[in-house]
């Protein structure tokens, strides 16, 4: 029996492989013809060469002189690569995982960097495909193919956004599947270390949850503020000022012009890896940071509390657990700054979208719709579709009818985003209420 399952899913793996081959080829194409190679990890690289030489990072003067001289081509290069080469704004942790790999030259380092990133992508995407398949065959494969054939920007990129939305995935299946646990507490720690908001909210879930997963939480979270002391510690003999510097950097990259700017005719919202967080849609209605911060903080905080309310009264069982991690995570990436390669995360709707759907019936329909469209919408090649097909949509014109219509063309994915989270919230809450009635 157990052989003929085997066989039953070669089809399917195949399916998947050959997806992951189109994101791996394409990926070589984009890191062969793009200006300077690829944004992501040359960043993070020269940003850790640059600390291990005793030099700040975080100080922009430095980190240039310093990557200079280490060859990097700083003359005539974009603005988007230049600002992502000397605006250092990763956390201290981060150099902790790099450092193994900055001892290297460049190239061999980025190899060896995106092959590891590559082998944990495919496996956290198979662990989320084998527990939807065991629900719904046909559901799994076509979520986690879309997924696997648009990661051309992490492959090439080498950007930790990848390893992170891959360790999470892992935590998350070792918790709830109750198997290799330390292996999962050690997952989500290097998450929390690296790329906190991506990891932060799927922490919390466990948290909140209670018995042994709040154990491997507060494990997780122990572990991960030992490393950041270690790491701060070691950047601080280097970079006594690392943290106004960070903060200054942040503010910069941020600002209008910058490649962080949720702005309307931001460059960072017209690619394959724009920006996805809810300031992006918000700013088209006014292009002023107190107002599309505020009005994100609000409008997320209120469903967060929401959130934070049904999981404390709901008592906890495997199945529910998956409705309440696709609603944060698909909330997580709204709140702050976020790209499509974080939303990666989405991975953890495989399993929830095939148990509704093995259910039948309209709720299963509104799944399979909701979720497929938007793992779709936050795929490189669809996005790359977007940022080309409203490159010249006005998107500062004034009148409701202008603002809506560049709302809904411009910025799909945040709007996608936000009812998965409200859709999963409202079947997590659903669940739980009929299994408290008598």
């Amino acid at each position: 029996m157990e052989s003929q399952l085997r066989w039953k899913h070669l089809p399917s793996l195949f399916v998947l492989l050959a997806a992951a081959g189109v994101s791996l080829l394409w990926s070589l194409s984009l890191a062969r013809n793009s200006p300077g190679g690829m944004m992501g990890f040359p960043g993070i690289y020269y940003g850790t060469r640059c600390l291990m030489h005793h030099c700040d990072p975080y100080n922009v003067q430095q980190l240039t002189a310093f990557s200079a001289s280490s060859g990097a081509a700083m003359q005539d290069m974009p603005l988007p690569r230049l600002q992502a080469m000397t605006l250092y704004v990763n956390l201290p942790t981060t150099s902790l995982f790099v450092a193994p790999f900055a001892a290297l030259p460049l190239q061999t380092a980025l190899m060896l960097w995106n092959c590891l990133l590559i082998v944990a992508f495919l496996i956290a995407t198979l662990l989320m495909w084998q527990l939807g398949a065991a629900r719904s065959r046909g559901v799994a494969l076509l979520l986690a193919s879309i997924v696997l054939a648009n990661c051309e920007v992490v492959f090439s990129g080498g950007n930790t956004a990848g390893f992170v939305v891959a360790l999470c995935v892992i935590a998350v299946w070792c918790f709830l599947q109750s198997r290799l646990e330390v292996v999962g507490v050690l997952c989500l720690a290097a998450g929390l270390a690296m790329k906190p908001h991506d990891a932060a909210l799927i922490w919390l879930y466990f948290l909140l949850a209670g018995g042994s997963l709040r154990k491997r939480a507060l494990q997780a979270a122990g572990l991960a503020a030992t490393l950041a002391v270690v790491a701060a510690i070691w950047v601080s003999f280097a970079a006594p000022h690392w943290l106004p510097e960070m903060r200054s950097n942040l503010a910069a990259i941020s600002a209008p012009g910058g490649i962080n700017e949720p702005g309307p005719s931001s460059i960072g919202v017209n690619s394959a890896d724009m920006i996805i967080d809810l300031q992006t849609v918000f700013s088209i209605v006014r292009n002023e940071p107190g107002f599309y911060n505020t009005a994100t903080y609000l409008t997320c905080g209120a469903v967060l509390l929401f959130w934070t309310r049904a999981v404390l009264r709901a008592r906890f069982t495997p199945q529910s657990a998956w409705f309440a991690l696709v609603s944060v995570a698909s909330l997580s990436m709204l709140i702050t700054y976020h790209r499509s390669y974080d939303a990666k995360l989405l991975l953890i709707a495989i399993p929830a979208c095939a148990v509704l759907w093995s259910e039948r019936g309209k709720v299963a329909w509104v799944a399979l719709a909701l979720t497929g469209t938007c793992v779709m919408m936050t795929a490189d090649i669809p996005l790359t579709v977007v940022a080309l097909a409203t490159e010249h949509l006005p998107m500062t014109a004034p009148g409701v009818g202008a603002k809506l219509t560049a709302i809904l063309l411009g910025r799909p994915a945040p709007l996608l985003l936000f009812a998965t989270a409200l859709f999963y919230l409202w079947v997590f809450v659903r669940r739980t209420r009929a299994a408290d009635a008598p």
